[in-house]
């Protein structure tokens, strides 16, 4: 079974080498999922979930253009497996040929499904089995300011959201 998750926000936990490492933090099933991603997508995930618009899109921007462009929809992605510490996705959508939908998937980082799935609005699903491995009880999670050095602000970005954390 899977479900719904929702992103409580991007935080900093600390790696097996002591260094802080950058999260996304996901809601689902009244637990915490952090999942380890680069500071490059931390920051594309924030830069999504503030709507910010840039002259020239980034690079997430730019596979929604291109998608949609060319007659497809990403419908949903999913977080469905754990295998010796890397968590897998899919991004599951359609494209229109003849009138027809012809659904697709492709195997993604967590990181770029969650990153697309912010900008084409669409639901983010975890398995049972994820969650039962890497969940967190919510009280787990120790919310302060980040440092600035893990998240450096984007040109443009003023403020920095209230969903950046700190986790250990």
């Amino acid at each position: 079974m899977s479900h719904e998750a929702e992103i409580a926000g991007i935080g900093v936990g600390v790696g097996p080498d002591g260094d802080e490492v950058p999260a996304v933090i996901l809601r689902a099933r009244e637990e915490l999922l952090p999942i380890f991603v680069t500071r490059d997508q931390a920051n594309s995930i924030r830069l999504g979930l503030s709507d910010r618009v840039f002259e020239r899109p980034l690079t997430h921007d730019l596979l929604v253009e291109m998608v949609t462009e060319f007659g497809g929809a990403i419908d949903g992605v999913r977080i469905d497996d754990l295998t010796d510490g890397t968590f897998y996705a899919k991004i599951d959508g359609d494209v229109y040929e003849t009138g027809q939908p012809r659904e697709f998937v492709f195997d993604a980082r967590p990181s770029d499904a969650i990153a697309l799935a912010i900008r084409f609005e669409c639901p983010i699903t975890v398995s049972d089995e994820v969650l039962d491995t890497a969940g967190q009880p919510p009280d787990s999670i120790e919310m302060e300011e980040p440092d600035s050095s893990v998240f450096p602000h984007s040109p443009g970005d003023e403020d920095r959201d209230e969903s950046d954390f700190r986790y250990r």
